[in-house]
């Protein structure tokens, strides 16, 4: 029986500093220099060892993206976008083909309804002991309307979301372009903050690999429908065709 629960440290998650609700928090990752256990760094990109580790079990380290703290994926220049990215990928890749965990995830929250404490950009790579975060993957939580279908990359509008309403996929065939995925994260990321709901604020990139296959789900951040919570009912949007068409429009025009 496959293990899907796992031990959270609550004694250290209240030790956690939280510079997305509190402006006056000292960032912790604008402190170059205070950075303990630096596993890599390629310009500002640093991976570091989460100095919080709440999770039993679990090799825990943090991908800071940029030097700076008030920087966002949305509007990273192409070049340093491919850089994050590539610089990420490789090192769960890393991690994946070690051999130590059963499984990893490769993960980004933004604001303050995505399950974050820190504003300072960055992503999280989490090798699990024991649990596979795969347990409950499906690839049809990526099937959807297309926006996109170019080159090995599909960018879709989900019509079988993980958890409902709107969620945004981003699919990379092995051996494809990296930049023309790097940049469909990007134009989907820029559109739920400037374009989708005037109240969305947050939004997490969930990344996956199955069939020789890198996924990444983006999913626009709000209170958790109690359908969702109660039941595991997940509810889809009926405007989902004008989402897609928007997002057309507005990044991907000939």
């Amino acid at each position: 029986m496959k293990k899907t629960h796992i031990n959270f440290f609550t004694e250290v998650g209240a030790q956690k500093p939280n510079s997305i609700r509190n402006k006056e928090t000292p960032c912790p990752f604008c402190r170059i220099d205070e950075l303990e256990e630096v596993l890599d760094k390629q310009d500002s990109i640093i991976l570091v060892k989460n100095k919080y580790t709440v999770l039993d079990g679990a090799f825990q380290t943090v991908l800071i993206e940029t030097d700076e703290c008030e920087g966002e994926l949305s509007n990273y220049s192409k070049d340093h976008l491919y850089k994050v990215l590539r610089f990420g990928l490789e090192h769960w890749n890393n991690m994946l083909n070690s051999g130590k965990y059963t499984s990893v995830m490769f993960f980004k929250n933004h604001g303050p309804l995505s399950g974050g404490t820190i504003r300072h950009p960055h992503m999280q790579i989490i090798g699990l002991n024991e649990v596979d975060c795969l347990h409950d993957f499906s690839a049809n939580q990526f099937i959807g309307l297309t926006i996109l279908e170019k080159e090995g990359v599909s960018f879709t509008v989900s019509t079988e979301p993980r958890v409902g309403f709107y969620e945004l996929n981003v699919i990379w065939e092995k051996d494809a372009e990296l930049s023309l995925f790097a940049d469909c994260i990007q134009a989907g990321t820029h559109f739920l903050l400037n374009h989708f709901h005037r109240s969305c604020t947050s939004y997490n990139l969930f990344f996956y690999q199955h069939n020789e296959k890198t996924y990444c789900k983006i999913m626009p951040r709000f209170v958790t429908s109690p359908l969702y919570m109660g039941y595991g009912v997940q509810q889809v949007a009926n405007n989902i065709e004008g989402i897609a068409q928007s997002i057309k429009d507005l990044y991907f025009k000939p």
